[in-house]
């Protein structure tokens, strides 16, 4: 059986340790991770689930130190497959397996952000194929240079089992976070950055009597937030979590979801049904062209669009007293099961081209 050293740079918390975990579990491959970024709680929790997790720290794009270590790690493993996640995992695991002398060469991008284009094309030649979790994203690498046909799109996946509601969950997690019973709470989840917008939701919930908001994560933007929630007046309504290893217990917690996010996969909205959840969100791919009951899509442009809906949704809530709705999801496409199988089958096109 194949050996597979993943080797990640994320930030702690961030969506992509999800999804390597999800694509460990459903991989028949043997799987060992590498992190260039110190371990957030979804690496220790994987670690705690046997699987081999080494850390290279480095907080550099190009750094010979890690390349080399990575070298020798892979070396010394007998991996047949390097899988890169995000960019700096890339433009250094990329080289580090060539180095190693290791032919089959995967890489995941979740985004391309702007700059060190010439870094990433001399690093992404060294590898065979790169999966793009969007379409939108492996148009980016196309405008990068990348050749078409050294890019497959592969969509980020969701057990929604792992995300089926329990009362015992939802009732500890509102204990812990101090919200009274009968209260309704308005949920956030993902990195406290920008381009979420999740400054639009703290003052949304100001303009919904009664209601508590929590926010599921951490990222650059949590300590403005927090003055945002201050100067909002709502500084007692709102509840900052941090990161969690898993967010089914917080989903449990939460009465309604809100995504206000345009520039987002949507993948928390699709947890966030398949948790039972009602969802509005200003962007979620997968939903589009497809009509799932409990979700409401915010009209662009219009500011009263998220409140609105979060007063409506409210009193739905009070009227099926608190009752969830069904677990719903957006089809099979995005099952972690079969995401994995497309990834498998990946590694051996790669053997084959190597």
């Amino acid at each position: 059986m194949a050996r597979v050293l993943h080797v990640i740079s994320a930030r702690a918390g961030d969506g992509a340790e999800h999804q390597l975990r999800l694509l460990i579990r459903h991989l028949p491959q043997q799987s060992e991770v590498v992190t260039l970024s110190p371990p957030g709680p979804v690496l220790d929790a994987l670690r705690a689930d046997g699987t081999a997790v080494h850390e290279l720290v480095s907080s550099r794009d190009l750094d010979l130190g890690t390349i080399l270590g990575l070298r020798r790690l892979a070396r010394r493993g007998g991996f047949d497959v390097v899988h890169c996640h995000l960019f700096r995992a890339g433009v250094q695991g990329r080289p580090a397996a060539w180095l190693a002398g290791i032919a089959r060469v995967v890489a995941t991008e979740y985004h391309v952000e702007a700059g060190a284009r010439a870094i990433y094309r001399a690093a992404e030649r060294l590898g065979q194929v790169t999966v793009a979790v969007s379409p939108a994203v492996a148009e980016r690498l196309r405008r990068w240079g990348v050749p078409p046909e050294r890019v497959v799109v592969i969509p980020k996946g969701i057990d929604p089992q792992e995300f089926r509601f329990d009362a015992g969950l939802r009732a500890a997690a509102r204990a812990r976070l101090r919200i009274p019973p009968g209260t309704p709470v308005i949920g956030g989840l993902g990195r406290l950055e920008p381009r979420q917008r999740f400054d639009v939701l703290i003052r949304a919930v100001g303009e919904v009597p009664g209601a508590v908001l929590v926010l599921v994560g951490d990222g650059s933007s949590r300590h403005a937030l927090e003055r945002l929630a201050a100067i909002e007046g709502v500084a007692d309504r709102v509840r900052f979590t941090g990161p969690v290893r898993h967010a089914r217990e917080m989903l449990c917690a939460m009465d309604v979801f809100a995504s206000p996010g345009r520039e987002t996969f949507g993948l928390a909205v699709l947890e966030a049904i398949a948790a039972g959840l009602p969802a509005l969100y200003a962007a979620c791919p997968p939903l589009d062209g497809t009509r799932v009951d409990g979700t409401r899509r915010l009209t662009a442009h219009d500011p009263e669009s998220l409140p609105r809906g979060l007063r409506a949704e409210v009193l739905c809530v009070a009227e099926r007293s608190g009752g969830r709705l069904a677990a719903r999801s957006a089809g099979d496409r995005y099952d972690a099961e079969r995401v994995a199988a497309e990834v498998g089958e990946l590694y051996e096109r790669a053997a084959g081209s190597a």
